[in-house]
């Protein structure tokens, strides 16, 4: 019975263990995703899947499915304003089990306790540089989970959460979040611009930890990440913009 006992423990130790990952000073706990460190192109990376076993996602009903908090966590940061910066490469796995797969990868923060709530801006780097303009309009996503998902945002503000970034597969992508209070901004690639404004996010929390995100069919690399903390800026009124 001792051995039994001893034995369970020691199962239930590795399982923990086995959930979290080191790289370099930084350590991340697994959520509903697969993950190792590993070598990649020169250089030691953070991989991770969404576990399909641990999350299955439904064809039938794909908005409810996806946008979850799939990602490696970032443990012992609370973050509420500041800035987000990471490189990383997106494939998609063969084969795949979305026809629909676009490679999407991300970041998500503000998490709250438990994983009930979190804000995340992601990519589909597939249709970043397709010929359709529709299509890449498509290409970054903002999403504020669980209310707030893609179907339920493009439905309710067509075009008002999602962008276009030309970015592609197969290829590292630096991603900067800029977060200010409601306000939320993307910078690709050491633009001195941002791509990708959310001017007012739907969240409900305001300060948490960060996640590097993937979702559905997609294998993510990611490295060099780097989170500074800031106060609250406090943004002078801007003219009104009206249409033309």
């Amino acid at each position: 019975m001792k051995k039994l006992l001893f034995f369970s423990l020691l199962l239930a130790s590795s399982s923990t263990f086995a959930q979290q990952l080191q790289l370099g000073k930084q350590t991340f706990e697994l959520k509903n995703v697969t993950g190792s460190i590993v070598d990649f192109q020169g250089k030691k990376a953070l991989k991770i899947e969404r576990d399909l076993k641990a999350l299955p996602f439904d064809l039938k009903n794909l908005g409810s499915t996806v946008d979850e908090p799939t990602y490696a966590k970032l443990t012992d940061v609370d973050f509420d304003n500041g800035t987000i910066e990471v490189k990383m490469y997106s494939d998609i796995q063969n084969p795949s089990p979305f026809a629909g797969a676009a490679g999407f990868i991300g970041v998500a923060f503000r998490i709250g306790e438990n994983d009930k709530a979190f804000e995340s801006i992601y990519l589909r780097p597939r249709v970043g540089r397709v010929s359709d303009q529709g299509a890449r309009n498509h290409t970054v996503q903002y999403y504020a989970y669980p209310d707030h998902k893609f179907d339920k945002l493009r439905k309710d503000a067509p075009g008002k959460y999602e962008g276009a970034v030309p970015v592609a597969l197969r290829e590292w992508i630096t991603m900067r979040i800029e977060v200010n209070g409601e306000t939320a901004e993307l910078f690709i690639n050491n633009a001195k611009y941002s791509t990708f404004i959310v001017d007012k996010m739907l969240g409900k929390t305001k300060s948490g930890s960060i996640a590097l995100w993937v979702d559905i069919a997609t294998i993510g690399y990611f490295k060099d990440l780097k989170v500074t903390k800031k106060a609250l800026k406090v943004k002078p009124a801007g003219e009104k913009v009206n249409d033309i």
